[in-house]
């Protein structure tokens, strides 16, 4: 059982192709540099270290003062990526991460931010299903077929 359907259990089972962009390996090691982080997520080092400067995420250092990215680290940058290919701005997801930090009384805000970032989605996948549904009318008025 996945740590999502321990925590969510009402919530549709997730796509095991898509649960591979939201957990980590249970084989991850327990320190990856920049190179190996940027390529287990698909950021970039630039963009691994505009999350550290800003505060987004705590990165250790090695003894040689290389940046060493540990279990919390990475699953921090899992979901930050997660949060902005959904449309959340750096600076929402910073005002919940600061939330986080405060401590569980601030729980009710984080659920209203959370809850607000939902309903964008939900128009967004409203938007993009009309914007298919214009798109397949297009190709079959073409004379071409829709199916995938």
């Amino acid at each position: 059982m996945t740590t999502i359907e321990l925590h969510a259990p009402e919530l549709e089972p997730v796509d095991p192709d898509l649960l591979c962009l939201l957990e980590l390996p249970d084989d991850l090691p327990d320190d990856l540099s920049i190179a190996e982080a940027a390529e287990l997520t698909g950021l970039t080092a630039h963009t691994l270290r505009y999350y550290e400067r800003i505060g987004l995420v705590d990165v250790r250092r090695d003894t040689a003062g290389y940046r060493s990215y540990n279990r919390r680290a990475m699953s921090r940058i899992v979901f930050i990526s997660r949060l902005r290919a959904s449309g959340m701005s750096i600076a929402a997801i910073s005002h919940y991460l600061e939330l986080v930090l405060e401590g569980d009384h601030t729980e009710p805000q984080r659920l209203a931010l959370m809850q607000e970032h939902r309903a964008r989605i939900h128009q967004q996948l409203r938007d993009l299903q009309l914007a298919l549904a214009v798109t397949d009318y297009k190709i079959a008025a073409y004379g071409g077929t829709a199916a995938p």
